[in-house]
């Protein structure tokens, strides 16, 4: 490990003016974050060319490949605390050995998940109640993205150690390089432009897949050539079962926590599916509510950016046992958060029609934005505090407190509230608005959970 730039980040981050430290740690993942959304948006408008049955299929897909990456994260998530807590301890050589231990983990991982992903895909879009029209676009999408799950997971790894040591730039530049070379090589693939063969559908997963592959092997080659904070070597790869074990023991909370919620919007494809089936058209109402998702990502880019580099800042603070600095941190996030996401909501209300007809021109889908402005957009900016209380949770190691609070938010007030008002009101009207009304409600739940001051104690031993 690189321990003249790593102490001096830390330092930054430990004792610096609070606002400053968090905005050059943000800028960098607010960029990524952008782009990201950038090549999503860029997706979207291709497909929509296509047809709106296109258009819906890597919604339908995402739900799917999220629960399983989940289940993956959740243990990075377990590698992040780790990492950033024994970096705030000035404990370098534990830290880079958790790095090793944590990336050896996710690849082995990630290869399990591709293989079963693949060949389970037309069971799980058949439970989620996939609309006839889109599910052979959906199955061809899902399958390519799954087969490129492990590069995924490998640039996932790289994102998160570097995060954890405060190392917010170089990640961006890969990312930033791998979502540019996405942003090209989507519409050649789609349309078959130039040499290379009309995919449709197909194509948008396929360029995706060969960005994350060389996304993968970059951040891969800079990890051990010790081109960054965080050299890794074979020796560093090996299992390392005791390690392991403490992983697994702060990281199964944390992946029972994301793979329920990414479950839980398998869940409400289905519920979508089904209510806008009964009372309208289905296809409608997920075109509708994937147009949607792309929309507010746009939003959460800034608000999931500072949060991240909040939880850098609060993993090392609680690392160095600087509680109320943490505290202090977290606050500041939440009112950033909110205030963005306020701002984000009204130019979202205010040019409604316009955005949702650039991705489509179709009549039923705009008439079903108006319900998505009515009853959903206010809630977004309670989003950005559920969010930030949850990622203080996670980098300060208290796992099992952001896996209740997200089963609560998801299973306990989404789910049962977005359905229930559907059937109630006879109308996809419900369906936001059980949606609306789960933001709004979890981040209460959330502010109270974190005013407690429950999560100030640190998860990496006292000594050794």
């Amino acid at each position: 490990m690189n321990g003249e730039k790593v102490e001096a980040m830390r330092e930054q981050i430990v004792s610096g003016p609070v606002v400053k430290t968090l905005l050059v740690l943000a800028y960098p993942l607010i960029i990524n974050r952008l782009v990201q959304v950038l090549y999503n948006l860029t997706d979207t408008y291709w497909l929509g060319k296509l047809g709106r049955e296109q258009l819906a299929a890597p919604g339908t897909a995402w739900p799917l490949v999220w629960f399983f990456m989940s289940i993956g994260m959740g243990f990075a998530t377990a590698g992040f605390a780790f990492v950033s807590q024994y970096v705030g301890a000035k404990e370098y050589e534990k830290a880079n050995r958790a790095a090793g231990a944590l990336y050896s983990l996710m690849m082995l991982f990630a290869i399990g998940v591709g293989l079963f992903g693949v060949a389970s895909a037309p069971y799980l879009l058949e439970f989620m109640n996939v609309s006839g029209t889109v599910y052979p676009y959906a199955l061809e999408y899902t399958r390519v993205i799954f087969a490129g799950i492990p590069f995924s997971f490998t640039l996932f790894a790289f994102n998160f150690l570097l995060r954890a040591i405060g190392d917010t730039k170089t990640p961006v530049k890969i990312n930033v390089g791998t979502v540019l070379l996405n942003l090209v090589l989507d519409p050649f693939l789609i349309f078959g432009w130039g040499p290379f063969p009309e995919m449709g559908v197909v194509g948008a997963a396929v360029a995706t897949m060969l960005s994350n592959s060389l996304g993968s092997i970059v951040g891969g080659y800079m990890l051990f050539r010790g081109r960054v904070g965080i050299h890794l070597t074979v020796e560093s790869l090996k299992p390392n079962w005791d390690f392991y074990k403490r992983i697994f023991r702060v990281g199964i909370p944390a992946s029972v926590g994301s793979s329920t919620t990414a479950l839980g919007f398998v869940i409400l494809t289905r519920i979508i599916f089904t209510l806008g089936g009964q009372f309208g058209e289905a296809d409608v109402a997920f075109a509708t509510y994937s147009i949607t998702n792309r929309l507010t990502n746009f939003m959460f880019a800034f608000s999931d950016g500072i949060s991240m580099a909040m939880g850098t800042m609060v993993g090392q603070t609680v690392g160095a046992k600087l509680y109320e600095r943490a505290k202090t941190i977290a606050e500041r996030t939440m009112a950033i958060n909110f205030t963005i996401l306020g701002a984000g909501t009204l130019l979202f209300i205010f040019f409604r029609v316009p955005i949702f007809r650039f991705f489509i021109n179709d009549p039923a889908i705009i008439a079903e934005s108006a319900k998505v402005v009515k009853y959903f957009a206010a809630s977004l900016p309670f989003f950005g505090i559920f969010s930030a209380v949850n990622n203080v949770f996670q980098s300060s190691g208290h796992t099992k407190k952001s896996m209740v609070l997200s089963i609560v938010r998801l299973w306990g007030i989404r789910l049962p509230l977005s359905y229930g008002l559907g059937v109630l009101l006879r109308d996809t009207a419900g369906l936001w608005l059980g949606m609306g009304l789960s933001n709004v409600l979890g981040a209460a739940v959330a502010l109270i959970w974190f005013l407690t001051g429950s999560w100030m104690r640190r998860i990496i031993e006292e000594k050794g």
